[in-house]
């Protein structure tokens, strides 16, 4: 979710997102007794405290080596183009809007991790062969700038239907759907909202509104957006980003003085409910390491070290989540949602209809 780690500015925070590593993970025999390395394949957003890593690796005896893969699109499309001979061990990263890609094309093989009965139930998935386990979820929504709407005296856009208003000309950048998973979950938050006959009227008055479409979270929350604090030394004018509900928190507690506020907001009518999710690959060398790892997953140690890292909730019965993550941006209390099989039935052909709209 991400993206969302704000992993550009975290150094000296106690943090650590590990590097991404060339070659194509361990060399360790498949399900070797001695293996000692697990290799995580993720999306660009992985990140633990230091602490919570070294902790798992001292009481498990395996240390743990990160390929940070772009954006959760990217890295899916790529895992699974490399399962035969797999970059690595474990997936971190295939959320709700890309999971029936995932398993369609064989990406995991099963192992029910031990936790899942802690897993809350409307996040579990695939229960009858524990191919994935649930890990975090969030809300993909669009996020503003409050110094430029309080400049110009406009009041922030609220709901999917106010950001195809005139007054919001040239305002919004997002993601693209067939690239990036919050690109992809606006697109489908779109399509919730104003239903399969619909969604695509409102692209079109998205795109006669100015609306603009780069690869991937970084380069729109990053340069284009002007809310963030990269941003605003990038240069970014779009002061309407997709981004998620808890980046507001995020620009505070990484801010170098903390303001009492989150310099930017949330629209909380385009919010769209995301779920991630953890897997051991097919063909992965160290499956004893990688089913490890996967219990680890839903310790409460890394549930509750999530939501400062990552910046996203998690989804164990009983974690307690930081009042600094939750002070300076609530959840969003109505996103859209989508059941999975109208996703899986669904998302390939969107995907082309709106990039045949949209970008061509």
């Amino acid at each position: 979710m991400h993206r969302k780690t704000f992993a550009a500015v975290t150094a000296g925070l106690g943090l650590v997102a590990l590097s991404a590593l060339t070659g194509c993970g361990s060399t360790d025999t498949q399900g070797s007794a001695d293996s000692r390395t697990v290799t995580l394949v993720s999306h660009s957003s992985w990140s633990v405290s230091k602490t919570v890593l070294k902790d798992f690796e001292k009481r498990s005896g395996y240390q743990v080596r990160v390929l940070e893969d772009g954006d959760a699109g990217q890295a899916v499309n790529k895992a699974i183009l490399t399962k035969d001979n797999p970059q690595g061990d474990v997936f971190f990263g295939a959320d709700n809007t890309l999971l029936s890609r995932a398993l369609d094309n064989g990406l995991f093989q099963p192992y029910r991790a031990k936790g899942s009965d802690t897993v809350l139930p409307e996040f579990r998935v695939d229960e009858d062969k524990h191919r994935v386990t649930p890990v975090d979820t969030g809300d993909i929504c669009v996020n503003y700038d409050k110094a430029w709407f309080g400049a110009h005296k406009l009041t922030p856009p609220q709901t999917f239907a106010d950001l195809a208003e005139p007054r919001y000309k040239n305002l919004l950048v997002t993601e693209n759907a067939a690239t990036s998973s919050p690109g992809l979950g606006f697109l489908l938050g779109s399509a919730a909202q104003f239903g399969d006959d619909h969604w695509q009227d409102y692209w079109k008055k998205l795109k006669a509104n100015g609306v603009k479409v780069v690869d991937g979270w970084d380069q729109a929350y990053y340069q284009e957006f002007s809310g963030s604090s990269q941003g605003r030394k990038a240069g970014g004018d779009r002061p309407l980003v997709v981004s998620y509900a808890s980046s507001p928190p995020a620009e505070v507690i990484y801010a170098k003085r903390r303001p009492g506020t989150a310099p930017t907001g949330v629209s909380a009518g385009t919010c769209f409910r995301q779920t991630e999710y953890a897997g051991l690959l097919s063909n992965a060398r160290n499956t004893k390491g990688g089913k490890a790892f996967l219990d680890f997953l839903l310790t409460k140690e890394f549930q509750e070290d999530m939501p400062l890292n990552m910046f996203v909730y998690p989804v164990v019965k009983g974690a307690v989540v930081p009042a600094d993550f939750t002070r300076y941006g609530p959840r969003a209390e109505d996103p859209e949602i989508m059941a999975p099989g109208k996703i899986a039935a669904n998302r390939d052909q969107w995907v082309k209809s709106w990039t045949s709209l949209v970008l061509k």
